[in-house]
C-alpha cells in the first residue's frame, strides 16, 4: 500500500537535496517500485506537479511527473537527460514542495526535448513545451542539485 512521504525542505534538508544522484538500475527493485508509487502518491497529497527522489531523501536519478489536469497522467521518469533545448526563453513563476511558501519567476527555455526510461525499462523521448517543458526541467535540475532559487530572475 504507497504510504506519503516526508518532504525534505531547506534549509535543514539543503545537504540530500544539493547531493549527487546515482542513476537506477534494471530492472527495477521491489524498493525502487515501492518508492515510484510512495512518490505518486506523494505528489498528488501535496499538491505538486511534480516530485524528485532526492524531495523525499533519495538521491536516485527518478522523477514523478503529475499533470493529470493537462491530460498527462501520473508517471515516473527514471535516469532523464536533456538532449535538446530551444533558444528562446520564457519567464514562468515557480515554487517548490522543497521551499515551501517560496515563489519567484524562473526563466528556462520555452521547449526541451528529454530522453529517459520509463518503469518497465522502455526508453522515452519527450518533446515538452509550455508548462509540461517547465516541469521537466525543474525536475531534472533537482537531479542535478540545482534549486529554484538558484535560478530566481534577479
Amino acid at each position: 500500500m504507497p504510504k506519503v512521504l516526508r518532504l525534505h525542505t531547506l534549509p535543514e534538508d539543503e545537504k540530500i537535496l544539493r547531493a549527487p544522484n546515482a542513476e537506477v538500475n534494471f530492472p527495477l527493485t521491489v524498493e525502487i517500485k515501492e518508492l515510484i508509487e510512495d512518490m505518486k502518491l506523494t505528489v498528488r497529497k501535496a499538491p505538486g506537479i511534480g516530485l524528485a527522489a532526492p524531495q523525499v531523501g533519495h538521491n536516485l536519478m527518478l522523477a514523478i511527473i503529475h499533470l493529470e489536469e493537462f491530460g498527462i497522467e501520473s508517471f515516473a521518469l527514471i535516469n532523464p537527460k536533456v538532449i535538446s533545448r530551444s533558444i528562446k526563453k520564457t519567464a514562468l513563476e515557480e515554487g517548490c514542495l522543497s521551499i515551501p511558501k517560496v515563489f519567484g519567476d524562473v526563466k528556462r527555455p520555452a521547449k526541451v526535448e528529454v530522453v529517459g526510461f520509463t518503469e518497465d525499462g522502455r526508453k522515452v523521448h519527450l518533446k515538452g513545451e509550455k508548462l509540461f517543458a517547465k516541469v521537466l526541467q525543474h525536475e531534472i535540475d533537482h537531479l542535478n542539485g540545482i534549486l529554484i532559487q538558484d535560478k530566481f530572475e534577479k
